[in-house]
């Protein structure tokens, strides 16, 4: 699911190498031990089901991004099949991915989005979500002449904020 959503979205916009290194098994041991053995609380893989299949999951884990509080958390990952994609799926995964960073104390959540990605961007900005003004660039090859430009996008939890 993962490689098919990644090419779907990105075939065209990043180079063809950065789309091959998808290997489902590995993919699917490394997603597998991340959900049965979460290092921490802020840690979780959420999945989404039609029936009893797999169409979605989100990655929830802790903020690395220096000028972010020790208890914010990134959505890392957001992924819906290709085939299942505009049907309540993503909103969902991202809903779910608030509400466990929520529990786990986190005031905000933080996701960076590919600058060509504009169907992400627009469904995380018309959930609320809003760019913060961090910007990076990543490199896409081993000699750093291929890169793209990434931004992030933030919301507020509402953890510790009084109940209405």
């Amino acid at each position: 699911m993962q490689a098919a959503a990644w090419r779907a979205a990105y075939e065209g916009v990043l180079p063809e190498a950065a789309l091959e290194p998808f290997d489902p098994e590995v993919l699917a041991a490394g997603w597998g031990h991340a959900i049965e053995h979460p290092p921490t609380e802020r840690h979780a893989v959420l999945v989404a089901c039609a029936g009893p299949e797999p169409v979605g999951f989100a990655a929830v884990v802790p903020a690395q991004d220096p000028d972010l509080v020790e208890s914010d958390v990134e959505l890392s990952i957001l992924v819906v099949s290709p085939a299942e994609q505009r049907r309540g799926h993503g909103s969902r995964l991202l809903a779910a991915a608030v509400e466990h960073a929520r529990g786990a104390g986190a005031g905000t959540v933080v996701m960076w989005v590919l600058e060509p990605d504009r169907p992400l961007r627009e469904f995380l900005e018309s959930a609320g979500w809003a760019a913060d003004g961090a910007r990076r660039e990543l490199e896409l090859d081993e000699r750093g002449e291929q890169r793209v430009r990434q931004f992030r996008l933030h919301t507020d939890t509402g953890a510790g904020a009084p109940d209405a």
